[in-house]
């Protein structure tokens, strides 16, 4: 099996201490392709997984409207963080292993894990693995935590939900996991927001803005979206990944780790009486935001809700590595879309009043046949 502990190399820019990358090293690999063209390949029935967008620098007035989020909603995000770590560690304990989805659902990880260390005097382990839509998740990535961690809990961990695709994907990717090896895996799906009501195990189900949500690998460690090829990724291979060490000098991941785990001190209280009412009121997942999704895509005659992508941290990938059509927005003027106004001014991309919702906004995917 592939290892990607290679001690000469540092694979990302978290410390080890933090989240330990199940990935194989792509870095050397030419995997970018244009937004254009990706999307055209996409949509003639090429997976996203098999290759990645450019991703670039980024410019100074997206790092203003980072920085400027963040430093608004860091002790949100903070409170979110640790509502969802008391519930796992009440639940599950010092046998948990936390295993985010990379890449959104990693800082989220290492936020967990500083949190329950922090107010528990726990150290637990924490990996960042690759799940794919419609390809399931890395199976040899969980052998490997459960050969290393035997007897112990896996924690599935990701930065939000969407309409609940990734969190269906992670169900049907536990159930062949238990078919084929007789091992039952924990399906559910811890996130700092649930707008779309896909899981139990949530800090908010308000679609506000994750900061983390306006950058892509700058804020993720330095590491790319997850790679499924198989051209390059072999039967006892992990999923790959590249390493975006040329963009260095842009990088805020772990700047952004550290403010946020600034607050917990700040927060601690407030976020374990959150977990007492959320346990007295616990509500599991309805799936509601798919309902609206299809409303959505009949309104507005989208043939596939793969072209409905809702929530404001989908909303910002659509703008960030898709060719945008539309965005619905229930208020204009909510602070949490500031940097989604900004990016479609950028793109040239219509908003859409669209109050009838209960995201905060919704990204449209164009048919390419349908550009000029």
């Amino acid at each position: 099996m592939s290892k990607i502990l290679d001690t000469k190399r540092q694979f990302g820019s978290y410390d080890k201490n933090d989240v330990i990358f199940l990935l194989k090293d792509l870095s050397s690999y030419e995997l970018e392709g244009t937004t254009e063209d990706r999307e055209k390949n996409i949509q003639s029935g090429q997976h996203y997984s098999e290759t990645l967008p450019i991703e670039y620098q980024p410019p100074d007035h997206y790092m203003q409207v980072f920085r400027e989020t963040l430093a608004e909603y860091k002790q949100k995000v903070a409170l979110c963080a640790g509502i969802v770590a008391e519930q796992i560690f009440h639940q599950k304990g010092q046998n948990t292993v936390l295993v985010s989805l990379a890449r959104a659902g990693t800082p989220v990880g290492i936020l967990i894990k500083r949190y329950i260390q922090l107010k528990y005097r726990t150290d637990l382990p924490h990996y960042s693995i690759s799940i794919i839509r419609d390809k399931g998740i890395d199976e040899n990535a969980i052998h490997h935590i459960l050969k290393n961690h035997p007897g112990k809990k896996l924690q599935f961990v990701d930065g939000w939900t969407g309409k609940g695709a990734i969190s269906i994907e992670l169900t049907k990717a536990c159930k062949a996991f238990e078919k084929r090896y007789g091992m039952v895996l924990d399906d559910t799906l811890a996130v700092l927001a649930d707008p779309g009501q896909c899981t139990s195990l949530y800090g908010t189900r308000e679609d506000f803005l994750i900061p983390s949500a306006c950058l892509n690998s700058t804020v993720s460690g330095l590491v790319s979206r997850t790679v499924l090829n198989d051209q390059l990724i072999g039967p006892d291979d992990f999923h790959g990944a590249k390493y975006y060490e040329n963009l260095i000098d842009a990088d805020v991941s772990n700047e952004y780790i550290d403010i946020v785990s600034q607050e917990f001190p700040v927060i601690q209280q407030e976020a374990f009486e959150a977990f007492e009412r959320l346990v007295d009121n616990q509500m599991d997942g309805t799936f509601k935001g798919m309902d609206e999704v299809l409303r959505m895509a009949k309104e507005f005659g989208i043939e596939s809700t793969h072209f409905v992508k809702p929530g404001v941290g989908e909303t910002t990938r659509v703008l960030l590595r898709r060719i945008p059509w539309k965005i619905l927005m229930k208020d204009p003027g909510s602070p949490f879309v500031r940097h989604i106004l900004l990016l479609a001014k950028e793109r040239d991309v219509e908003i859409v009043h669209y109050p009838n919702m209960s995201y905060t906004c919704c990204g449209l995917i164009k048919k390419v046949s349908e550009r000029q």
